[in-house]
């Protein structure tokens, strides 16, 4: 599969999400042999927690998988750049590869708002911008025009 093959299985899971009335955002994580071992949704309005994000779910899914808390040789494909929280954990689980779709303007971390991956962390995963971004910010824009 490729990086658009990968993100639309991310968007399917934002799909669930935006069904489910959260914020559509999907994830998942693929390891080095190209299988997801990780899939997540933004869950926060079902579970009543603040942290419950897509990145945060398909992470803890990927160290399940793997049976330990470093993804170094993972990718993770987000349809929203991430935010700081998810960005911290991105390093925190050593992910190796970061591809998002929509940029966030009020809390993206990967350049919209900070650049957390170009700090003085002791982790700078490599960063691809935009793929599929027409199709993820379309199915943000869809959710927040009915919330309005």
């Amino acid at each position: 599969m490729n990086r658009e093959e990968y993100m639309t299985e991310a968007l399917e899971l934002a799909r669930e999400a935006f069904d489910a009335g959260e914020v559509p955002v999907g994830c998942v994580i693929v390891d080095s042999e190209g299988r997801i071992i990780g899939r997540g949704r933004n869950r926060r309005e079902e579970r009543g927690d603040a942290t419950a994000h897509a990145e945060l779910e398909a992470i803890r899914q990927a160290c399940d998988a793997v049976g330990d808390w470093r993804l170094d040789t993972c990718t993770i494909y987000v349809t929203l750049e991430p935010c700081p929280m998810c960005a911290g954990a991105i390093i925190n689980a050593r992910i190796g590869t970061v591809v998002f779709g929509a940029r966030e303007r009020l809390s993206g971390s990967c350049g919209s708002v900070i650049d957390l991956f170009s700090e003085s962390y002791g982790h700078h995963p490599a960063v691809y911008a935009g793929v599929l971004d027409d199709a993820c910010a379309a199915l943000l824009q869809e959710f927040f025009r009915g919330k309005r």
